[in-house]
């Protein structure tokens, strides 16, 4: 009788790992965070949007666009703002742990745009380079589930954020 069981619970238990290992296709969602830029003081609040497609897995490539930061700040004798937008292209693989967490790191291509207004004049610029990212999620369901991740989307800028994903 225990052998039973026993033959029975690791079948169920290797089923459920097979079948949560298998890749969902596409999924959607949205985070909000805050971004700091070096070399200027204060935080931004960011909101984005990602949709991505698993290759994979647990492996993911995932194209994102966020609302990096709008800052106000001074300088001596200056006083300014300054916009952050960001479009990405990433790799994104999962490291299923348990209960439903798991570890996730980024790496891909990002494409950040800068505006800056001091003393009335606009100057825009743009910066193409790599994003890196580190993060843990959470399925609260097969189909939901929510992400924490530090990213660095450029060389002089940081971003955390929070975030929800449905898979379809």
């Amino acid at each position: 009788m225990f052998k039973k069981i026993a033959i029975i619970t690791v079948l169920v238990i290797s089923s459920s790992t097979a079948f949560a290992a298998q890749p969902n296709g596409f999924y959607a969602g949205v985070d909000i965070g805050r971004t700091k830029i070096d070399d200027i003081p204060g935080r931004g609040t960011s909101a984005g949007a990602f949709a991505g497609y698993n290759v994979l897995p647990n492996v993911a490539i995932e194209a994102g666009y966020r609302r990096l930061a709008s800052i106000n700040y001074t300088f001596p004798g200056l006083i300014g703002e300054i916009d952050l937008n960001q479009a990405s292209l990433s790799v994104v693989g999962t490291l299923p742990l348990s209960s439903g967490f798991s570890l996730l790191g980024r790496l891909g291509y990002s494409h950040v745009e800068a505006e800056t207004k001091v003393a009335g004049n606009d100057l825009k610029e743009s910066d193409s380079n790599g994003i890196i990212g580190l993060g843990v999620s959470y399925a609260f369901t097969p189909a939901i589930s929510a992400r924490l991740e530090f990213q660095k989307p450029s060389s002089d800028s940081q971003n955390v954020s929070v975030g929800l994903a449905y898979q379809f």
